[in-house]
This record gives C-alpha cells, sequence and structure tokens, in this order.
C-alpha cells in the first residue's frame, strides 16, 4: 500500500472485506456483474493520515446517477444555511469570488447573493448538477482538478473563498487539488471545508463512516501536515456536529494569517488521545471487531423472538455495515428510503429490497436498523407512529 501523498509505503492495518460502490443500488438484472473492491485502511505515520488502499475510480461514483441530493435532509438545509452564514459573518470583506467544490444541488451555494458575489460550482454528478444549475448557480459539470480550473484564467489567484462540506475526502488526488487551490486562490483567500471528523469515528467506532467515497478520514494533524507540505497553513479547526462528528478546517497561504489559540488546544488533544498515531487505529480495529460479533448477535436474538426487523434510510454507511457483517435478507426484510433513485432497488453487495417510506409506515416492524443514525432527531420526529409499536437500534449507541 502507497500513502496517496508522501507515495511512501505503509502497511494496511485492517481489512472490511470485500466491498461494492456504496452508492450502487442496483437491480436484479444487474446482480451478477455488479462491482467489487478489497476495502482495507491504512495509517501514515509520517502525515497522520487515515486513507484507503484501493477505492473504484471516481467517475464509478459520480456521475449521471449519482443518488444523494443534500436538499434531502431538513437537518443539512439548516446546517449549510448557518454554514453560509458564518462565512459571511467572518469573511465578508471584499467576497466578490466564491467557489464550492462538490456542490451537489447549489444547497450551500443558493444561500449567497448571486448578484452581488460571482458562485461557481464544481459538480461532477450530472443529475445533481443539473438541479443547481436550474436554481441559477453557475455550475461546472466537472471534478475540481488542475486542468479544469487552469481553463479559468480570469480568475487566476482571484478568488476570495474556495469552500467545500464532506467532499475533499472523495477526492484521490489531494496534490492535484492543492494545485488547482492554488492556481485560483487569491493571496489573501481561504479554503475553508468541512469533513467527518477522524477523532469521532474512533470515539464512536463508527467504522460505517468508512466505504468508497471516504478515501480519507481526516483529523486537524493531518490537515495541518498535508498543506504545510504545499506552502498552505491550518490556521483555524471547528469541530461541527454533522455526520456524527466533523471538523471544519480554514487554511491559507503560509503566513497570511495568524493560527486561532484553539487550534493549538484541538492538535494537542489529538497528540494525547494518539489521533496523530498508528495507536488509535490498532484500538479502533479492535473496536471494530467487538461491534460486528455483538451486532450479529443482537440479530440472531432478534430472530429467536420472530422479531419483523427493517432497515431505516439506504445510506452509503449502510452498505459499510451490511457487507462488512455479512447481513442480509435472513435478518433484515427491507431497507426504507424517500429516494426516488433508490427506491425499487436493492442494497449494494447484500441485495436488500430498498422501498418507500409509505411501505414502512403500513408494514411497521419490531425492530428498525437506523442506518440515518447522525439524523436521528430529524427521523425520530417524523416517525412517532413506529415508536408506539417498535424499537430503533444501531450498531453504534443513538
Amino acid at each position: 500500500m502507497i500513502c496517496k501523498i508522501t507515495n511512501k509505503k505503509i502497511k494496511p492495518f485492517m481489512s472490511f472485506g470485500k466491498m461494492p460502490i456504496a452508492n450502487g443500488f442496483i437491480t436484479k438484472k444487474d446482480f451478477k456483474k455488479e462491482f467489487f473492491f478489497k476495502m482495507e485502511v491504512g495509517f501514515s505515520k509520517k502525515i497522520s493520515l487515515f486513507q484507503l488502499n484501493e477505492h473504484p475510480k471516481p467517475h464509478q461514483m459520480f456521475n449521471k446517477n449519482y443518488p444523494f441530493f443534500t436538499s434531502s435532509s431538513k437537518g443539512m438545509v439548516n446546517h449549510f444555511k448557518k454554514y453560509s452564514e458564518w462565512v459571511k459573518k467572518n469573511y465578508k470583506k471584499d467576497l466578490k469570488n466564491l467557489i464550492e467544490i462538490g456542490s451537489n444541488d447549489g444547497t450551500f451555494l443558493k444561500n449567497f447573493n448571486k448578484k452581488k458575489i460571482n458562485l461557481i460550482g464544481f459538480e461532477p454528478s450530472k443529475n445533481v448538477a443539473q438541479i443547481s444549475s436550474k436554481r441559477g448557480i453557475k455550475t461546472i459539470n466537472k471534478f475540481f482538478n488542475y486542468k479544469n480550473v487552469k481553463k479559468l484564467k480570469n480568475l487566476k489567484r482571484k478568488i476570495n473563498i474556495i469552500t467545500a462540506a464532506n467532499a475533499i475526502c472523495h477526492i484521490p488526488n489531494l496534490k492535484d487539488l492543492i494545485r488547482g487551490i492554488d492556481f485560483l486562490l487569491a493571496d489573501d483567500g481561504l479554503f475553508i471545508f468541512e469533513e467527518p471528523y477522524l477523532g469521532s469515528m474512533f470515539t464512536k467506532a463508527s467504522y460505517d463512516q468508512i466505504y468508497d467515497e471516504h478515501i480519507f478520514m481526516f483529523s486537524a494533524s493531518s490537515i495541518k501536515k498535508i498543506f504545510d507540505l504545499f506552502n498552505f497553513e491550518l490556521i483555524n479547526a471547528i469541530p461541527q456536529k454533522t455526520h456524527g462528528g466533523s471538523m471544519r478546517y480554514v487554511i491559507c497561504r503560509k503566513g497570511s494569517y495568524k493560527p486561532k489559540i484553539s487550534l493549538k488546544k484541538i492538535l494537542r488533544k489529538e497528540k494525547k488521545k494518539n489521533i496523530d498515531n498508528i495507536k488509535s487505529c490498532l484500538q479502533f480495529k479492535k473496536k471494530c471487531e467487538i461491534s460486528k460479533k455483538k451486532l450479529i448477535q443482537k440479530l440472531e436474538n432478534f430472530k429467536k423472538k420472530n422479531y419483523k426487523i427493517a432497515g431505516y434510510a439506504a445510506t452509503s454507511k449502510s452498505t459499510t455495515i451490511l457487507n462488512y457483517c455479512n447481513i442480509g435478507t435472513d435478518f433484515i426484510d427491507f431497507i426504507s428510503d424517500t429516494t426516488k433513485e433508490k427506491i425499487g432497488k436493492f442494497s449494494p453487495g447484500m441485495h436488500i429490497p430498498i422501498v418507500s417510506m409509505k411501505h414502512f409506515q403500513k408494514n411497521l416492524p419490531d425492530r428498525a436498523f437506523l442506518f440515518a443514525w447522525n439524523h436521528k432527531n430529524e427521523i425520530f420526529k417524523k416517525e412517532k407512529k413506529f415508536k408506539k409499536k417498535g424499537k430503533w437500534f444501531a450498531h453504534i449507541s443513538i
């Protein structure tokens, strides 16, 4: 295994086995030609970076059939509104040009005044990019890479803020990404992005955060060390509640701004908890193995009691849980979801049928496996009827 930044050899410390495309919801006729890859993870000691070894090619994951729309979650819509307000409040001065990497359906960018600010979204998935364009947001239906951004010659060194959310960990070639940022970012510009946080994943043993799209799981330590190599500097890290625990990072050109005192505290905490070294990875591996054993035992106990079990929300994360723990229709009857692109298809790898939320509400199970545990508050409010009949559970504490 080769580190994707340093090009140095690293040893995988854990394998999750054969894994399909996390968002690859398929029809019966496609079962035999389904794509799988070996999902194993390693850790670069030099830059404290947790990363996948193999992964599918980006176009296999992000294409015209990408089944995720940010605006489908009220919680995420509210989060992106607050995120945009935070940007405006802290960095409103001379904000003329703003780019978002992985802009999805434009949920974040629509919060800015497009008459006063030149807004551009880079979104490789055609179906969601089209929705963003219909909202009046200039959307480039391409991957954000140096080859594509250098075509924006009129914006060279003129972008005040480049933002992203849950997108940077999807990009295997971070060196090329940073080259693109370097081409566009103004001398006093900022790169602001947020991603699921490695420390939160370790604490919760939420191994479902690991799947094909999440090529990296970042910490403040890894972000600092990566950008230090390219004449950029991490100046702030702000914890977020999204995705069961995320971190917002603020990057500038070296020496442009002074790092926040709070950042030093986070870096010290990561060192104390061994998040910056391999020890925490090995502890995480043990937690995952214990979690897997307990989950299978729980499901077996439910079956002994003749409980009807359903999955709730056909998430990318559920693909990792189901395939790692080998859970199929022998345990779970169906998975309910709101996304029309998934309904009527089957879950990747384990081929559990995906049904509508109406089906769930008409056929209430005894136990519901909450795959979208990071949206539990929103879901619990919506599914009060189920609570009277059955109980929620997940592979982690909820």
